[in-house]
């Protein structure tokens, strides 16, 4: 499983947080892209959009599971995919900003 730290991540990385939409309200990572893995398949044409071409997508969620599953089925597409290690926990914890929609301070469910 390809992974990467938070502390490797540059504020010009591409962020796809796949947790759902309550986490998502809560707080994330301002400029992500959200695609709630429940909701993944259907809308992977969003993904294909919004990712930079033959760029890294790197993938998010609350502690690292749900995005180890997404991360493997990108790999799986010929996506250069990588799982952020510890997930939105690790990125919060690291001081890494945590914001809502309306661009407040927010915090990871």
């Amino acid at each position: 499983m390809p992974t990467v730290e938070v502390s490797d991540l540059k504020d010009s990385d591409f962020l796809l947080d796949v947790r759902e939409s309550d986490e998502w309200t809560s707080g994330h990572a301002e400029g992500a892209l959200h695609i709630p893995v429940s909701e993944f398949v259907a809308r992977y044409g969003e993904l294909a959009e919004a990712a930079p071409q033959d760029g890294r997508v790197h993938v998010i969620c609350r502690s690292g599971g749900r995005s180890a599953q997404v991360t493997m089925y990108l790999v799986q597409q010929g996506i250069d995919a990588v799982n952020v290690d510890g997930g939105m926990q690790v990125w919060e914890s690291a001081g890494r900003p945590v914001v809502t929609d309306d661009g407040k301070p927010g915090h990871v469910l």
